[in-house]
């Protein structure tokens, strides 16, 4: 069969499979396919549906990386799917020593459907991949961040934690981790340039970080408490990290005491802290 056209047919079923319900779409009147429509396509992928609509009838060949990365994650590909699309684009899959940021399914529903607490899902390196509205409301919209800036450790040692209260003990055992982290990290993805120039500008750049790097640490952060301050006042919550088997992501989830102050200001938040995040009428 020949690539473009493979491309282009799987794309096209791929698009037609995907309900507008599962992400986060009104189905709405008038639809003629239960999957998304080119424009709905075009807006999660963040292309224009002139590009969708030559790249499924094959008169647009060779879409770059960071294009298929995003297709895939709009499409809600497994794997082997997303290696797939990579291939018949004419283009290779991510490789395996390269630290990993797609969103799988089950990933990309665990945050749709956990709307309720503050979650966001990291990549092994601390890149902040994917979040929900609550976490953006509790902690600031990443954003309203430089996408180069987006990692939590260049945020740590190089702009602080303004906002966020631990006590000394914690705050020191928290930036150990985080260093230990990327040092393990090394070891599972060794040729990734992006986690290598992280690693020689931190280490430049943070007299701190270049300590804690020098010490060899090898560990993984799993939970922690913190105080947060927000619009409505400060919220302590327990923050716990669940690792993705096989994909190497890190789902970070807050969560606060039932039945306490922290959990009422929470659910205050809910309502009020989104507000700003809403765009003008």
């Amino acid at each position: 069969m020949d690539r473009v056209s493979e491309f282009a047919d799987v794309l096209r079923a791929w698009r037609d499979r995907v309900r507008p319900a599962d992400v986060g779409l009104p189905a709405g009147t008038g639809r003629r396919t239960p999957g998304l429509r080119r424009e709905e396509l075009a807006m999660l992928a963040d292309v224009s549906v002139d590009y969708i609509v030559r790249l499924e009838q094959g008169r647009a060949t060779n879409p770059s990386p960071q294009l298929l990365g995003a297709l895939a994650r709009a499409l809600r590909l497994t794997d082997l799917e997303r290696d797939h699309l990579f291939r018949v684009a004419g283009a290779a899959p991510p490789r395996r020593d390269l630290v990993p940021r797609h969103i799988t399914p089950g990933v990309q529903r665990i945050v749709d459907r956990l709307g309720d607490v503050p979650l966001a899902v990291f990549t092994a390196t601390f890149d902040i991949l994917l979040w929900n509205d609550l976490w953006a409301a509790l902690t600031g919209d990443p954003e309203r961040v430089p996408p180069e800036e987006r990692n939590v450790v260049w945020r740590h040692f190089m702009c602080g934690h303004e906002g966020i209260d631990y006590t000394t003990d914690h705050e020191e055992e928290f930036a150990t981790d985080l260093v230990a982290e990327l040092r393990a990290a090394t070891g599972r993805y060794p040729a990734d340039p992006g986690l290598s120039q992280l690693i020689a500008r931190l280490r430049r750049e943070s007299a701190d970080f270049d300590r804690r790097w020098t010490t060899a640490q090898v560990a993984e952060h799993r939970s922690s408490r913190k105080a947060v301050s927000t619009p409505v006042g400060p919220i302590t919550v327990d923050c716990d990290v669940l690792t993705v088997p096989g994909g190497d992501l890190r789902i970070v989830v807050y969560t606060v005491v039932p039945d306490t102050e922290d959990a009422t200001k929470l659910d205050l938040l809910r309502v009020t802290g989104l507000q700003h995040l809403l765009p003008n009428p």
